[in-house]
Formats: C-alpha cells, structure tokens, sequence
C-alpha cells in the first residue's frame, strides 16, 4: 500500500464511505484499491493487478484529455495555470515572453506520456516555460477551443458594434461549446482575467488577445488558406476580447461545481 492525500472524494473500497477532499489514504500498488487507512485490515488477501493508465494521446480534441467528471478541464491545464498562478503573476510579459523551445517541447512530452497522473511543476525553474507548455498544448489540438464550427458564430458575434448585443450573442455562442471546451475555456478566461489584473505582469487584455487569438480561436477548418489566414488575425484577437469583457460571475458558474476536481494532480 502506498500513502496519499486525496485529490479527489472517492468511495472506500471497503466500507464504502466517501474519502474526503484532503484526508489521507491508502492505494494499493498492484490493483488501485483505494481505502481508508483503517479500513486497511478489511481488505481482501488478494487483488488483481490493474493495468497502468495509458499516456495521453500526441494530439486530439479538447474532449479527449478531459476527466470524466465536471469540471471538464484537463489536468494539464490545471497544473500550469496553478503553477503559474502560485509564482508567475509578479513576472513581467507573462504569457508573451517565450520559454525555452526545447525545454517547453521536453515538458510537454513528459505531461502527455504521464496522462492524467501529472509529475509536479515547481521543479521548472523558469516560470515562462510553464506558460510555453500550456499555449503549446493548447495550439496542438485537432481543433482550436472554440471549434470548427463554431468559430464563424464566434466571429460573428465579436463584431457587433453594440456591446450589450454582443455580450449576449457570445454567452450563447459559448453555451453551444461541447461541455470540455466550455469548461476549459471559462477556467482560461479567469486564469487570464487574474493575469490582466496584476501590475507586475504587465500583460493587459489587449496584449493577452493578441497572444491568446490565434491559439483560443484559431480558424474555421484545419488548412485555412493565406486570405483566410490574414483576414483573421485581428478577428481572433477581437473574439477574446470580447470574452474577457465578460463578468467573472459568467466564467464561474461553468466551473465553480465540484472545484475539488481542479486541484492538480
């Protein structure tokens, strides 16, 4: 059996009630048994080994690195936000200054080959290769976070000269997001809500649009051509924005559920 702090409430294997949030437990090496530690002497003799989790895969959609329980933000996600949100926010151009390429790409290797079991952060000296990591992530996936198919209706709504009608038309649009893109995209917006609020950063939400549009946004299909491509930039920084425009209590009630989900792994 080996010790642990438990991240998220699950049922004792053996007694069947809930382990809290925080309290510690014992999981058994070989088949993942989960119990109380006094419940450790009602354990059965023998156990069946489970096989290990499997890595994440290299690239895929937002819903394919999601947990399987609200809110739907992969772990990855939380584990750089928080990282960067425990010793980031006092870093000037946070978000614009780019970490080493070689150490962002060996950090992402890592995080994906572990799945949803993550190695710790904090052992990543420079703080800008955590945000790499995560804009990285983001970038690779089959499809930017608003969607394909949205992503016209996302445009669409930018533009509305009125700034009531165009709050509106976005809360809709982001309504329509599959649940983990939704989720994800919500606890980004109030990650980056935080960032634009520190003075130290220096990153306001127009530098935070031009850095997040073309990786949040993105474009309608996955081989735009070079017209699509110019046309769209100042579009995509005018969609976050606009998203960042939106209250904080919006962003919230997608993720405020079940918060002891997001504590990183």
């Amino acid at each position: 059996f080996l010790a642990l702090q438990v991240i998220r409430p699950e049922p004792c294997a053996v007694c069947g009630s809930r382990i809290r949030f925080g309290k510690t437990a014992i999981k058994c090496c070989q088949c993942q048994l989960l119990v109380h530690t006094k419940c450790r002497e009602h354990c059965p003799s023998l156990c069946t080994p489970r096989p290990r989790h499997h890595a994440w895969p290299r690239e895929g959609v937002l819903a394919d690195f999601a947990p399987s329980t609200p809110p739907l933000v992969p772990a990855l996600v939380v584990q750089c936000v928080t990282e960067v949100e425990t010793r980031g926010l006092t870093e000037t151009g946070l978000y614009r200054v780019p970490g080493m390429e070689q150490l962002v790409r060996e950090w992402k290797q890592r995080l994906l080959r572990a799945g949803g079991v993550l190695p710790t952060l904090s052992s990543v000296t420079d703080i800008h290769v955590v945000c790499g990591v995560l804009k990285d992530f983001l970038r690779g996936l089959k499809e930017p976070l608003v969607t394909f198919s949205l992503h016209p209706a996302f445009l669409r709504a930018a533009d509305i000269p009125d700034d009531a009608a165009s709050d509106t038309a976005l809360r809709h649009v982001v309504s329509k997001l599959p649940p983990a893109n939704r989720d994800t995209l919500a606890f980004l917006m109030l990650h980056l809500l935080r960032v634009s609020r520190s003075p130290d950063c220096k990153m306001d939400v127009l530098n935070l649009s031009r850095v997040f549009g073309p990786t949040l946004v993105g474009h309608s299909s996955a081989n735009p051509t070079p017209l699509a491509i110019m046309e769209d930039t100042p579009r995509q920084c005018k969609v976050v924005a606009r998203l960042l425009s939106l209250p904080p209590s919006f962003w919230r009630g997608f993720v405020e559920t079940e918060q002891e989900n997001l504590v990183p792994m």
